[in-house]
């Protein structure tokens, strides 16, 4: 009988092919890239605005607002789905015939509420020139 821990050679196998292959490519880009810094590869790359000052300066409290509402809504998307995908599937898994309507009603209830407090709050809005939150 084979011991259970074998089992896990397969992945194990990949994650180390994964590994060596990320450092193959990247040993392969050292050796064969070419290393010169010219004013070409200095030069300003996409924008073509001059780069001034330090790229470490201070941004509004309002963007990362607006960056972690963005990824709280992209969270609400993603419970949203699985939910969706077995809507016609709760009434046997619950035994209830809108438990799973009202369990999403209730949830997108509390989502609302938590975008009517941001909204009031004045986070989404950009036009306005008051200080940060």
């Amino acid at each position: 009988m084979v011991p259970y821990y074998w089992q896990y050679l397969p992945l194990l196998l990949q994650i180390l092919a994964a590994v060596l292959l990320g450092a193959g490519m990247i040993a392969a880009s050292w050796l064969v890239g070419r290393h010169r810094n010219t004013k070409v590869k200095l030069d300003a790359y996409e924008c073509g605005i001059e780069a001034v000052g330090d790229a470490r300066g201070r941004f509004s409290v309002r963007f990362y607002m607006v960056a972690v509402l963005f990824i709280l809504f992209d969270v609400e998307a993603v419970f949203m789905l699985p939910w969706a995908v077995v809507y016609r599937k709760l009434p046997a898994i619950t035994g209830h015939r809108l438990f799973g309507f009202w369990e999403m009603v209730v949830y997108l209830g509390f989502v609302v509420v938590g975008l009517y407090y941001i909204v009031r709050k004045g986070i989404l809005d950009w036009s306005q020139d008051k200080a940060d939150l």
